[in-house]
């Protein structure tokens, strides 16, 4: 027994002993790791700086880029609603029959519901100047009505100030910023869109500088374009009671506007 209690005392030291040096490994490990921690977190919060730095530069791109190449506004239309001409010479027409068409025009049928739009007809947003203006509806009939009438029409296109001309231009423009953006942004665009006109050979064609273009090719392009858009605006945490989906510029306008808070990041 008095053997057996010497050999377990023996053991029992070399375990101590083993644990000493398990506690020092221990204690070595944590100093590493606290020292680990606070280098992270310099790391980190130098890291947070250089962001907030890109972000100031990014913004300044941007605001240059929209200011002096690419500038936006809302552009008051002057043409009279048929609707409202038509109450004033007709004077059987009663004022809630007049509310009820003025509200029709305020609405939009999207995702099996009506929403309401306040701009609807009532303005337009123009692009690098203001005679090229999109509608701020996102109805482009004036561009399928100038293609269809194109086709059975000889001869050149002499009218200059051809509303389907000034469409085609604007949505150029358009994908041209919005490729820019996403380059400024480092933010990679869901659709593919060519803002250069090159060989008709070659793939990657522009798709709003080609002439004819049918309206399923035009409504795919344009939907395509949209989504980028919106796609920057969510990358950018714009927010959503502010977009619209077929409100191509005025989304954009909300995306480089200066009271966008995230706009850089």
């Amino acid at each position: 027994d008095t053997e057996g209690l010497l050999r377990i005392k023996e053991e029992n030291q070399k375990h101590y002993r083993r644990a000493q040096r398990h506690q020092e490994k221990k204690e070595k490990i944590q100093r590493h790791n606290r020292k680990l921690g606070d280098l992270v977190e310099k790391k980190s919060y130098e890291l947070r700086a250089q962001y907030e730095q890109l972000a100031k530069l990014r913004r300044a791109h941007i605001l240059e880029l929209t200011s002096v190449i690419f500038p936006m506004e809302e552009v008051k239309t002057s043409m009279r609603d048929p609707a409202d001409v038509s109450s004033e010479s007709d004077n059987a027409m009663t004022s809630s029959t007049v509310s009820k068409l003025a509200e029709a025009r305020r609405t939009t049928y999207l995702s099996g519901r009506w929403v309401c739009d306040d701009h609807n007809g009532d303005t337009s947003i123009s692009i690098t100047g203001p005679w090229i203006i999109l509608p701020n509806n996102g109805d482009y009939s004036a561009y399928y009505s100038w293609v269809e009438e194109k086709k059975t029409t000889q001869g050149p296109d002499m009218e200059h100030n051809n509303p389907a001309h000034t469409i085609s231009a604007a949505l150029c423009y358009a994908t041209q910023l919005v490729n820019t953006l996403s380059l400024i942004l480092d933010v990679n665009l869901p659709k593919k869109l060519c803002n250069r006109q090159v060989k008709k050979t070659q793939q990657g064609n522009h798709e709003f500088c080609g002439e004819n273009l049918s309206r399923h090719r035009f409504t795919r392009a344009v939907k395509k374009l949209n989504a980028n858009i919106l796609h920057l605006c969510f990358s950018q945490h714009v927010n959503l009671d502010l977009l619209h989906p077929l409100h191509t510029l005025r989304n954009l306008m909300y995306l480089v506007s200066p009271d966008t808070e995230n706009l850089g990041r």
